[in-house]
């Protein structure tokens, strides 16, 4: 893996933005569903209110678990976690076009979490943003 990018500019320039064909969706995790939504998910938060996790939109409608399904962007770049401006030029810039954006950060990419039904839109509008980007 190469080096994290912390510069705003390279950051966003390389994030190559790539559209997840998994449906997901954040739930509340609870004793009895623990098992398997713990198993699947791809991100889990404990806070005061409870464990969310974020699972595969099928499992979630397996365990009678309803909510809104989200799309998964990904961006490629291998963003520092100390980079500053990432977060904010992409949740920026969907919010532009009126767009939901929930981000998590990992080790290696960062991820936009977006109503599925507008998933292309807001990759279209992310692939525009890195490329008009300044590096």
């Amino acid at each position: 893996m190469s080096e994290p990018v912390r510069d705003r500019e390279a950051m966003i320039a390389a994030m190559e933005p790539r559209l997840d064909t998994q449906r997901w969706r954040f739930v509340l995790v609870t004793p009895d569903t623990a098992p398997q939504l713990l198993g699947a998910a791809i991100g889990t938060f404990r806070e005061d209110g409870g464990v969310t996790a974020i699972v595969p939109s099928e499992l979630a409608d397996e365990l009678g678990i309803e909510g809104p399904d989200f799309a998964r962007i990904t961006l490629m770049v291998h963003s520092d976690l100390e980079g500053v401006g990432l977060t904010a030029a992409v949740s920026g810039t969907l919010a532009d076009a009126g767009i939901a954006c929930n981000m998590v950060a990992a080790f290696h990419h960062d991820h936009a979490f977006v109503p599925a039904a507008r998933g292309d839109e807001s990759l279209a509008a992310l692939q525009k943003l890195s490329t008009s980007s300044g590096c």
